[in-house]
């Protein structure tokens, strides 16, 4: 098997696309599309987005210390993109984009209604790293579309219809092969199955 060396660069992919909605106090709400962000901690929940300074969002997530995280469905990857390529600056993006700014439980900042999860988040820690910088954030509330919920009241993921960003490019999620534990389960039934052959 032959292989090319690369120079460093981004290369994890797939990563989540998500919405980041934050607004600075007396001004109207705004969206960042962000593809630098993931879990980072269990307990407390927290995670992480990653911010250039010179977007027009950085000062505001800055300044307010919060920030929801809307995931991104099918329906929401046009106006996932449109907001990631279009400055706050210049556009009022949830009137642009006809979505619906929703009132936080637990941030003065609104979530974005359409979504199918909103994550409220507060900034614990900002840490600069060089083209981006990194807000590390608790997570204080998650909302769901009850319509996604199934009929044991979990919420089904698969039929969110989740996006994923690879590339440059955007993807839905594709066929569930297994979950956690899965690998560990099957070799333990296959042990039982021996053992009682025996």
């Amino acid at each position: 098997m032959a292989k090319e060396i690369w120079r460093p660069g981004n290369m994890l992919y797939p990563i989540p696309a998500v919405m980041v909605s934050c607004q600075k106090e007396g001004e109207k709400p705004n969206i960042i599309t962000v593809a630098w962000a993931g879990n980072v901690c269990s307990s407390p929940a927290m995670l992480s987005i990653s911010v250039r300074k010179e977007r027009f969002s950085y000062d505001a997530i800055k300044s307010s210390g919060e920030f929801v995280v809307n995931l991104v469905n099918r329906d929401l990857t046009r106006a996932a993109d449109w907001c990631g390529v279009r400055s706050g600056r210049d556009f009022d993006k949830f009137k642009e984009m006809k979505l619906t700014p929703q009132p936080s439980q637990q941030v003065s900042v609104p979530g974005i209604a359409e979504s199918p999860v909103n994550i409220e988040c507060r900034v614990k820690q900002v840490l600069e790293l060089g083209s981006h910088d990194m807000f590390v954030a608790e997570v204080l509330c998650v909302t769901v579309d009850d319509s996604y919920m199934d009929d044991k009241g979990r919420f089904d993921m698969s039929k969110a219809g989740l996006v994923a960003y690879s590339h440059g490019e955007y993807f839905t999620l594709g066929e569930k092969i297994g979950k956690f534990g899965y690998s560990v389960v099957r070799k333990n039934k296959n042990t039982k199955k021996k053992k009682n052959r025996k």
